[in-house]
């Protein structure tokens, strides 16, 4: 015999016109309102009527952790649309908004992102004067249809295209995207991408030092050549050609310095001057075989660098370029970039740059709102601050959100709430 409590015994009716879905969003539209997404979105976006209303819809539906055009449906459940600041447009409006893009379009889409940072930048979530690193690589956002315009294969064997971006070292967030077809090689556009990626850091307020760090796919005399213009230093992996080759067995044995780096072999570090001003920083790594060898047999791994230190703590900077790995996990498991909606590039190169723009929007929220300098998973954030449920009632004209009592997180909610609200 079940009991009374059974959750089979439940009677469910969907007929709360008053829930919220996701009450955490409000926390997202104060930080939005402050930026000016909306605004900012009807003035630089060409794309008539209501372009504004379209473009925040999508991003906060991200934000909500929407895979899918059809995902943004839940903003319009119940009273969710009542703790967003614009109206809510619906699922087949955005459907006919995002292929309407043009490439003139999505470099306007692409104007915003880079005014979004600056304001937030102005807000305190800005590096001011004091370094940046900044980490490059690229990604595969895998497609099934073979329909989809641009979509092709690569070098991994998988259908898909092939976006360049550049994330912020410890932060995560996304300073540069640049959509490009599956066939793109890593380096393909590298230069121009990173030109436009140092003025746009510049314009939006990063006076100090500038770094980059990159795979052997930037390894090139252009990306080098764009760094040395723009006075930015650089780490890039070279690859093992037999220029390096050479430059590695040149290197003398008692120049190499032992590092902790595996435990069950052993690891060293040396460096040589190479090539056009150069500075060629070794790592060479021996495992533990039961069965030794002959002869040691050692894996190296190089890069090119301008930077001053040390060439063990450079290489131990330079390994630290693997975070942008954690950026992109969060771009296509928490906001989107794992799904390309439309069979046209432009419109899936304008969904890419709103991806980016809702996974900053975490990040700022993060800083600005909980003062967390450093790292931070999207949904973690959506889970504790986002995906809340909660009621809106009126009283003396004042609308009133009840959220749940015992809320594991309510007093970093609330301070984030007031935080948020009194950015100026």
């Amino acid at each position: 015999m079940s009991s009374s409590h059974s959750p089979a015994r439940l009677v469910v009716t969907f007929d709360d016109d008053h829930a919220v879905a996701n009450a955490g969003l409000s926390l997202v539209s104060v930080l939005s309102d402050q930026l000016g997404l909306e605004e900012r979105s009807e003035a630089l976006i060409d794309l008539k009527p209501f372009p504004g209303r379209r473009v925040a819809t999508l991003v906060h539906a991200m934000v909500a952790g929407a895979q899918f055009i059809d995902d943004a449906d839940v903003l319009r459940s119940g009273s969710t649309a009542a703790v967003l600041s614009h109206k809510v447009m619906a699922p087949s409006t955005l459907g006919t908004f995002l292929p309407s893009f043009t490439f003139g379009h999505v470099r306007q889409l692409d104007r915003l992102s880079e005014e979004l940072l600056t304001k937030a930048w102005e807000l305190g979530a800005g590096p001011g004067d004091e370094p940046v690193t900044i980490d490059l690589d690229s990604t595969i956002c895998g497609v099934h249809g073979a329909k989809k315009q641009g979509a092709s294969f690569g070098y991994t064997k998988q259908r898909g295209y092939h976006p360049l971006l550049a994330t912020r070292a410890g932060r995560g967030e996304v300073l540069h995207v640049r959509f490009r077809k599956g066939s793109a090689g890593s380096g393909r556009g590298a230069e121009r991408f990173c030109r436009e990626l140092f003025g746009r850091c510049r314009r939006a307020g990063a006076s100090g030092t500038l770094t980059i760090r990159a795979d052997s796919g930037f390894y090139s005399r252009h990306v080098i050549k764009a760094c040395r213009d723009h006075g930015v230093s650089y780490s890039i992996t070279a690859p093992q050609n037999r220029a390096v080759r050479r430059a590695i067995e040149a290197i003398d044995e008692d120049t190499w310095v032992s590092i902790n780096y595996t435990e069950m072999g052993e690891a060293s570090v040396a460096e040589t001057p190479y090539g056009d001003g150069h500075r060629l920083v070794v790592r060479r790594t021996k495992l533990a075989d039961p069965q030794p060898a002959l002869f040691p047999v050692f894996r190296y791994h190089a890069f090119v660098t301008d930077r001053v230190g040390d060439a063990v703590g450079l290489d131990a900077d330079h390994r630290r370029h693997a975070e942008v790995e954690l950026a992109i996990r969060d771009l296509k498991q928490s906001s989107g970039l794992s799904h390309c909606p439309s069979g046209r590039f432009n419109a899936n190169a304008a969904w890419a740059l709103l991806v980016g723009t809702a996974h900053n929007l975490v990040r700022w929220l993060a800083v600005l709102g909980l003062g967390i300098d450093g790292p931070v998973v999207g949904k973690t954030i959506r889970r504790r601050l986002i995906d809340v449920p909660g009621r809106i009632t009126t009283s003396g004209r004042r609308r009133h959100l009840h959220l749940p009592t015992r809320w594991p997180w309510a007093r970093q909610w609330t301070t984030c709430f007031e935080r948020l609200c009194m950015l100026a």
